[in-house]
């Protein structure tokens, strides 16, 4: 019984890893076509948005090689979502609008995947959580990071706390010893819901309101800048 199980989870959280692969992959060609990169730069930027979370979650767990490089079907999958996204997006050119979309589907899978092998591999739980959360995020960083962007989850609506409410989710199962499949479909939905309405509705963490003098300073700054130029 427990062999089964084992194997049940195993194919759960490879279907999860290349349902994140794909989405994040859409994500991160949309991006590199946002920005006029080349097929070779959307491809790139493709494979990285949608590996790097799961390899540094791989190599953080001892899981080496990592799954995403040492499996085909994760290169493949970023590559046909890339190929996808670029020659499509010249009969969508709307596309753009659904980049939110797919990072936040992809943050989801990858937060609860990430969180179900760290807690197969024997992490605690709570380490479980922040390596799940680490694991949706990554990607999403690399991607911004390689545009010259500020990643998302440093500036962005609840990117990061929605990834770490759905790895919460299935930690707190594990813990009680309820259905994985049950509580990864559920931490996967909570995670996407979350991310989609602050969105919508503008939900932030509070940000740090900088003193008057700092205020003095930086427009001072601005102005020496400005005269400079």
């Amino acid at each position: 019984m427990t062999a089964l199980l084992w194997a049940r989870m195993h194919e759960l959280l490879f279907a999860l890893d290349l349902a994140g692969t794909f989405v994040f992959a859409l994500s991160g060609a949309t991006t590199g076509i946002m920005n006029r990169l080349d097929l070779f730069g959307v491809l790139v930027l493709s494979f990285v948005a949608s590996t790097v979370g799961g390899i540094t979650r791989d190599v953080l767990l001892g899981a080496v090689p990592p799954a995403a490089i040492d499996d085909w079907r994760y290169f493949a999958t970023s590559l046909l979502a890339g190929l996808i996204t670029f020659f499509w997006h010249p009969f969508t050119k709307r596309l753009h609008r659904f980049v939110l979309v797919f990072d936040s589907a992809g943050l989801a899978f990858f937060a609860v995947s990430g969180t179900q092998k760290a807690l197969a591999y024997g992490l605690n739980p709570v380490m479980a959580a922040l390596l799940g959360m680490l694991t949706g995020i990554g990607g999403g960083m690399a991607r911004d990071l390689l545009v010259t962007e500020p990643p998302n989850v440093l500036k962005s609506d609840l990117y990061a706390v929605a990834a770490l409410a759905g790895a919460l989710v299935v930690v707190v199962g594990h813990v009680l010893h309820l259905s994985p499949n049950a509580t990864t479909m559920t931490g996967a939905v909570l995670c996407f819901g979350i991310r989609l309405l602050a969105r919508w509705r503008g939900w932030q963490l509070p940000f740090a309101q900088p003193s008057q003098r700092t205020k003095a300073k930086a427009d001072d700054s601005d102005n020496q800048t400005d005269r400079k130029s």
